[in-house]
């Protein structure tokens, strides 16, 4: 694994294109589509700010000994996190972690240690 990158960010609606911004920056040497990317990371982004407790998140990138990129979002709220629902027709939100997943190799969510919060990642292979 490359060194990864990483940005701290407020828990804020405006720091998802932020997030986006940075993720696009991080891995454009890496052969991974810029707009997946910035899709996935915005769709983690904002689960973490709108579902999780805490005033920050972490945003992180890093290439994968087998090129593959892992996107995360770190936040502090140790809770279970998101899972894929299938939303009705006329459902305006809820599609998000569908979407990541159709666009994706894997995606989950792992525990900090000492109930410290999670990170939910995701990872794309190169074009």
């Amino acid at each position: 694994m490359c060194e990864p990158r990483a940005v701290v960010l407020k828990a804020h609606p405006e720091s998802i294109k932020k997030a986006r911004d940075f993720v696009v920056d991080a891995i454009s040497p890496w052969g991974i589509d810029p707009d997946v990317a910035a899709l996935v990371i915005s769709e983690l982004a904002t689960n973490a700010i709108v579902h999780a407790e805490g005033d920050t998140i972490i945003v992180r990138a890093a290439r994968n000994v087998d090129a593959s990129v892992s996107l995360e979002t770190w936040d502090k709220d140790p809770r279970r996190g998101p899972a894929v629902r299938r939303a009705d027709l006329d459902d305006t939100a809820g599609r998000g972690l569908f979407l990541v997943e159709s666009l994706v190799r894997s995606w989950g969510v792992r525990p900090l240690a000492d109930d410290a919060g999670k990170v939910v990642f995701a990872i794309l292979d190169p074009d």
